[in-house]
C-alpha cells in the first residue's frame, strides 16, 4: 500500500488555506468553495487519466471483502450515473491525488480539528442525459449514512475534474441546513433517500425548515476547474440532471477528524447499523471496526506532525 505525503505545506499552499472569515462562512452556511484552485492543471489532468484507466479495468488491489451495499458501477450497468466507492484503496493514482496534504489542511481548518483522515472516496460520472433517472441525486445529508461514526465534524470535499455549473448538474446545497434540528422520523427511511421520490423529499425539506423556523435556500455551487467545494456532514444537498454536452466527472471525498471512531448505533428493529467499512477495515483490540485503519482510512493531515 502506498504511503501518504509528508504533513507539510509550501508557502503557496498556506496562502490557500481558509481565512477566519471563510471559517465563519462555513460554520454559518455549512459549505465553502475554495477561492482559488487547490489542484493544479496537471493534477486535474491526472484525475481524468486515472478515471479512464480505472474504467478500463485497471486496479492496484482489490478490497479484502466486498461489502454488500457498495456502490460499484460495472460496464454491464450501462450508461447510467456511475458511482464507484473505495477508489483511493483500489488505485494508487487516485490515492496520491486524494491524500494531498493541502486538502486535509483545508478540511482541518474548516472543521476546527488538528487531524484529518480519509474516510471514503467515490468516483462519479454523470452522463449528459437529462432524462436519465439515475442522474438526479435526491436531497440527503451524509451523517445519516455515517450513524456508526462518533463524530459530528465530518465533511466532504467535492472535486470535479472540470468547470462544473448548474447546467451540468453541479452539487446543490440547502444553505444552513446543517444547523437544523431533525424532525423525529423512522431511521429505516432516512438512510434510503434514493428510494423516495423527489416530491416527498421536497415536502420533507419544507417541514424541516418550518420546524427550525427557517426557509429552504437552494444554492447550486458553480465550481471552477481545480477548485474544491467542502460541505458539512449534516447539510442537505443533492444534484440535478446533466443538461450539458459532456459527462460530469468528479470524486466525492469524505473526510473524518482524528477523534472519530466506530460506535454501535441501534436501529428501531433492534439491529445495529452497519456501514460498509465494518466489513473492510481491521479490528481494534476490543473487536470493533477500526476507522483509523491506515490502509483504508489514512491520515492525510496532522497539525501536530506539521
Amino acid at each position: 500500500m502506498s504511503t501518504v505525503h509528508a504533513f507539510a505545506l509550501s508557502e503557496a499552499d498556506r496562502a490557500l488555506l481558509p481565512t477566519d472569515d471563510d471559517v465563519r462562512f462555513y460554520q454559518q452556511h455549512g459549505w465553502w468553495l475554495s477561492s482559488a484552485p487547490l489542484y493544479t492543471e496537471e493534477e486535474v489532468a491526472a484525475f481524468e487519466a486515472a478515471a479512464e484507466r480505472y474504467y478500463a479495468g485497471e486496479r492496484d488491489r482489490g478490497l479484502p471483502v466486498v461489502p454488500p451495499k457498495i456502490a460499484y458501477w460495472r460496464p454491464e450497468d450501462g450508461d447510467v450515473q456511475r458511482h464507484n466507492d473505495y477508489v483511493h484503496y483500489e488505485f494508487d493514482a487516485f490515492r496520491r491525488l486524494l491524500t494531498k496534504p493541502l486538502i486535509g489542511a483545508v478540511a482541518a481548518r474548516l472543521a476546527g480539528v488538528d487531524d484529518i483522515r480519509l474516510f471514503q472516496s467515490t468516483l462519479i460520472r454523470k452522463p449528459p442525459k437529462p432524462d436519465e433517472p439515475s442522474n438526479v441525486v435526491p436531497w440527503h445529508f451524509d451523517r445519516h449514512y455515517w450513524s456508526s461514526c462518533s463524530s459530528e465534524q465530518m465533511l466532504t470535499a467535492f472535486i470535479p475534474f472540470h468547470h462544473c455549473d448548474e447546467r451540468m448538474g453541479t452539487i446543490t446545497m440547502i444553505d444552513g441546513s446543517h444547523r437544523w434540528r431533525e424532525l423525529p422520523t423512522d431511521d429505516s427511511v432516512v438512510r434510503h433517500f434514493a428510494k423516495r421520490d423527489r416530491a416527498t423529499l421536497e415536502e420533507m425539506l419544507s417541514r424541516n425548515a418550518e420546524f427550525n423556523g427557517d426557509v429552504v435556500r437552494k444554492v447550486p455551487v458553480v465550481i471552477p476547474q481545480g477548485h474544491v467545494n467542502f460541505h458539512h456532514c449534516r447539510i442537505y444537498h443533492g444534484s440535478g440532471a446533466n443538461r450539458g454536452d459532456q459527462p460530469r466527472r468528479a470524486v466525492s471525498l469524505h473526510l473524518q477528524d482524528g477523534a472519530n471512531h466506530w460506535r454501535g448505533y441501534p436501529l428501531s428493529d433492534g439491529s445495529v447499523y452497519q456501514y460498509n467499512h465494518d466489513a473492510v477495515v481491521r479490528r481494534t483490540g476490543t473487536g470493533e471496526p477500526d476507522y483509523a485503519d491506515p490502509d483504508v482510512c489514512p491520515v492525510i493531515w496532522s497539525g501536530a506532525a506539521a
